[in-house]
């Protein structure tokens, strides 16, 4: 990973972490995607759709699609917003809590261990730059 810019660095974690949870999500039937939808619903439960795109890092014209099939499979609940009739807000269901939560901690052990190979790398990297 020398001379990796911090792009390219990002996106080998990311891949990382998404090649640590496949098992997981296999056994749950779930896509990366409808994951990054359903931790955007852990963290703050009713969001609007909106919103939702955003944190879940998701183009909003795929986003409705990944929702119709978490709502069809009972993990994530469309109500229409009580102020705002026109505005749809999104939240899990208690069986898509649960698989959250599971998920989640799946994730911070994974981070937990990318965490740690990165200090091992920083390590790495000052010690050989003090040698020159």
């Amino acid at each position: 990973m020398r001379g990796s810019g911090v792009l390219l660095l990002l996106k080998r974690i990311e891949r990382q972490l998404e090649l640590g949870l496949q098992p997981l999500l296999d056994e749950f039937g779930l896509t990366i995607e409808q994951w990054r939808i359903m931790a955007a619903l852990r963290e703050e439960p009713g969001q609007p759709m909106s919103v939702l795109a955003e944190s879940a890092v998701l183009p909003a014209a795929s986003l409705t699609r990944h929702v119709d099939k978490l709502v069809e499979r009972g993990l994530v609940l469309r109500r229409i917003h009580p102020d705002d009739k026109r505005r749809i807000v999104t939240a899990l269901s208690p069986v898509g809590g649960t698989v959250a939560d599971r998920l989640a901690a799946a994730q911070r052990e994974l981070e937990a261990d990318v965490a740690k190979y990165f200090q091992m790398e920083i390590h790495e990297r000052s010690s050989s730059a003090t040698q020159r």
